[in-house]
């Protein structure tokens, strides 16, 4: 709906992932410029899933320095740590003193918040790096110390060579262009950590970025949950036509409803009049009940606004019945302005129906004017029982705490009045945790030559208007009354900023964090967007601008950093999350309304933790699925995978500390499954009577400090046990049981475990086949085995039959 101010002013693999120098020389420099710049612009706080940083719910008992805020639940952190010690178990004690720091820091780096930036992950069509990029000292210290530990951590022909034949030339390729980013300067960096995390930059302004959810709509209006529990979304145009969006993005064919043919509007440049207002009932998943606002004309001259119940049809759930619709209230319009629209159910479950003033220019109608005489509907907050009808034939019920039912020169349906024309209004459902400020109504009311305003509906409250605009007078004769005793919004603006509200929602929803308790509102005629923050000790609410997020930091897959001008609507989704509706040309017949979805690219939640399971939808007829339209900020609509790190298994113990610096291998041991512990491997190594002599003889081929194996083997169960252990879901409880271990065969060779995957999932290729000596299997019994176990030891073995 255009409201009253438009038209008051209307007159690539891992070996291919490293450059040589040659190649860099090859691409000359421009190029390599182009490059450093690109990296340079696309450096924000991003983890390896293409997704900002957040705050862990539970403590990690690994990558501590990354608890408060990184890329790594506890989940990560444990398989992190497990992947560690099965590396410390193939280098030995000796090494472990010596690199055990080194090679800790290196893999917690996964949990750093600018993980992406460390891995190569911010342009998703590069493959992820294995190792992150180090700075020069630090890397010389590393190699210098634990070249031999690099086999463990990549498989990249690449690195392992160049480890092994020229430390300086592997440390150049490890390295990263920016030389604020590489491990460890990005930790010392005070610009980068000084406002991580945070929604609002150094300039005070809120950087945000966008998500386009739907497009192609005439004139959006409105778009609201049934709150069924299905999580679909319904759009109103203004034309009146309703369609259905299901949770995947797609939308039913069919409308949901269609009354076209009863709405009044015109294509007119800013006419207010169409469909302009619905709500589902608090019980609509069981009644099907929902209740909608629309302008009319009776006889071709009378312009009136229509209050109608309807329900769903009892044969699909996605289309309204069309011939269920009942007129509960009906108000004659004096001008084409100023209509009103607002339909929503308060917490007491009653109807609350917003009006506008009757239109034209400072409410000329009557002394004081519609919206201060309480004996008309217009200029008013009304509040209807919809559940039961009334004695006097009215299909609805006057609430019994209605503010003025005892006036006689009253109407019973007013609930607050003073109004001008309430643009959008949203019911606050609550901090989650504490409920604070459940049940508040936030409306938008637009202004008339000066200011805009931001009200909290009260039972009973006079807001103002005619009397005043704001926070100051419009008629000076009312403003002057010592009656008036009016309502001040919590927030105006001068029409320098813009010319016509559009009452936005307080967030609620899980996935944006910083955003808890804003309240996002916008300006149709300027576009721009802003937010409320309350501050309770002094009860006043505080102005946040609301910017744009720049290019690097809405760096995201399918993010935008654009929208539509003329801002129409805002919404709120079944679980919390907000949205607005737009368009680039505001007419009821202009195909060019667009939704978009708020994203805060500076936090997010933890992983797991904004999980809903939908109520499934039965769709009859065909499905139009979405097709974004708009350029988002990395040319990309989807979030792009990556195929699976290639992984080589060891058949036998990797060498010696000293043979694998000269001898640098191309193989790594077999992949495992994330449930399957260092603790139990250890166990089955403890067994030191099961192995043949001759392994344990070569397990190390140079000679190191010799450590009694019962004693060795004891203090890294002892290390990884504490490290294994993880957190109770629930919270209450910090430590978990380890499982009892199995025993295992005799003469059953343990095979060592490398970790070598970095992102994506890990795959376990299937061990190698044992050697045979060309005989058939032949199953038998267990009876049977026994007696020709009994009878072998006191006779030669014969040969088995064919």
């Amino acid at each position: 709906m255009l409201r009253h101010s438009i038209s008051h002013h209307r007159a690539k693999g891992p070996d291919g992932l490293f450059l040589t120098i040659r190649t860099k020389w090859m691409r000359g420099l421009f190029i390599s410029i182009l490059l450093n710049c690109f990296r340079q612009t696309l450096a924000h706080p991003q983890c390896l899933d293409f997704q900002p940083p957040f705050k862990p719910l539970y403590h990690l008992e690994f990558c501590r320095h990354y608890e408060n805020f990184g890329c790594c639940d506890q989940k990560a952190d444990n398989r992190i740590a497990m992947r560690y010690w099965d590396i410390m178990d193939l280098i030995g004690d000796e090494a472990y003193e010596v690199c055990g720091d080194l090679v800790k820091d290196i893999m917690c780096q996964e949990c750093s918040p600018y993980a992406a930036h460390l891995f190569d992950a911010e342009d998703p069509y590069t493959p992820v790096r294995h190792i992150p990029g180090l700075c020069p000292t630090y890397c010389s210290e590393f190699h210098s110390k634990c070249d031999f530990v690099v086999k463990y951590l990549t498989n990249s022909r690449t690195l392992l060579e160049t480890c092994e034949k020229d430390g300086s030339h592997f440390c150049t390729i490890i390295n990263l262009p920016d030389q604020d980013y590489c491990y460890p300067n990005v930790l010392k960096n005070n610009e980068l950590y000084s406002n991580l995390g945070n929604v609002e930059d150094l300039k005070g302004c809120l950087q945000l970025c966008l998500m386009e959810v739907a497009n192609g709509l005439r004139n959006p209006v409105l778009m609201l949950h049934s709150g069924d529990d299905t999580h679909r979304m319904f759009v109103a145009e203004q034309v009146g036509f309703v369609w259905v969006y299901l949770r995947d993005g797609s939308r039913v064919e069919k409308p949901f409803l269609d009354i076209s043919g009863e709405v009044l509007t015109t294509p007119w440049l800013g006419d207010e009049r169409g469909f302009l207002g619905l709500a589902f009932h608090p019980k609509y998943r069981d009644n099907g009940r929902f209740f909608i606002y629309y302008s009319i004309l009776v006889n071709g001259i009378l312009e009136k606004v229509r209050i109608s119940e309807m329900k769903v049809s009892a044969y699909d759930m996605n289309m309204a019945d069309p011939y269920s619709e009942r007129v509960l209230l009906e108000i004659e319009e004096p001008a084409a302005n100023h209509n009103g629209g607002q339909l929503l159910f308060g917490l007491d479950g009653y109807l609350y129906i917003f009006t506008g003033d009757g239109g034209k220019s400072g409410d000329p109608f009557g002394k004081f004017g519609n919206s201060q005489n309480r004996s008309a509907l217009l200029g008013k907050v009304l509040r209807i029982d919809v559940d039961v009808s009334s004695k006097d034939e009215k299909p609805y019920k006057i609430p019994p705490d209605n503010p003025f039912i005892m006036e006689p020169d009253a109407k019973p349906e007013v609930y607050a009045y003073g109004v001008r024309n309430m643009w959008r209004c949203s019911v606050d459902r609550g901090d989650p945790v504490t409920q604070y400020g459940r049940g508040r109504i936030f409306c938008g009311d637009v202004g008339q030559n000066r200011y805009e305003e931001i009200d909290i509906i009260v039972k009973g409250g006079n807001y103002g208007w005619r009397a005043k605009e704001g926070f100051e007078c419009f008629d000076a004769k009312l403003c002057q009354n010592s009656s008036l005793d009016d309502v001040l919004p919590i927030f105006a603006y001068g029409h320098h900023v813009g010319k016509s509200v559009t009452g936005g929602y307080v967030y609620r929803g899980c996935e944006s964090p910083n955003l808890n308790g804003l309240y996002i509102f916008g300006d149709f005629m300027s576009g721009r967007l802003m937010a409320l923050e309350e501050e309770k000790e002094a009860g006043s609410w505080k102005e946040k601008n609301v910017c744009m997020g720049d290019t690097k930091t809405c760096s995201f897959p399918g993010l935008i950093n654009h929208h539509h001008k003329f801002i129409i609507s805002f919404a709120e989704d079944e679980s919390g999350e907000l949205y607005f509706l737009a368009t680039s040309y505001p007419s009821s017949t202009s195909p060019f309304g667009t939704v978009y979805k708020f994203v805060d690219p500076s936090r997010r939640a933890p992983p797991g933790k904004c999980k809903y399971k939908p109520l499934p939808v039965k769709v009859r007829g065909k499905k139009v699925p979405f097709t974004p339209r708009e350029l988002t900020v990395l040319g990309i609509n989807e979030t792009p995978t990556r195929p699976p790190l290639e992984n080589i298994t060891f058949t036998t113990k990797p060498p010696s500390t000293q043979s694998t610096r000269t001898k640098p291998t191309t193989s790594a041991p077999e992949i495992k499954h994330l449930g399957q512990t260092t603790t139990a491997k250890l166990h089955e190594k403890s067994k030191t009577t099961t192995r043949p002599k001759e392994k344990q003889n070569n397990a190390r081929s140079t000679p190191v400090k010799k450590v009694a194996p019962h004693s060795r083997k004891k203090t890294k169960k002892e290390r990884k046990d504490k490290l294994s252990r993880k957190t109770s879901v629930k919270g209450s409880q910090t430590r978990q049981k380890t499982t009892p271990l199995k025993p295992t065969k005799p003469k059953k060779e343990i095979k060592p475990t490398i970790w070598l995957q970095k992102a994506g999932k890990e795959i376990k290729k299937p061990k190698s086949k044992p050697k045979v000596n060309n005989k058939p299997k032949i199953t038998v019994s267990r009876k049977d085995q026994d007696k020709k176990t009994t009878k072998n030891s006191h006779t030669k073995k014969k040969k088995l039959p064919e």
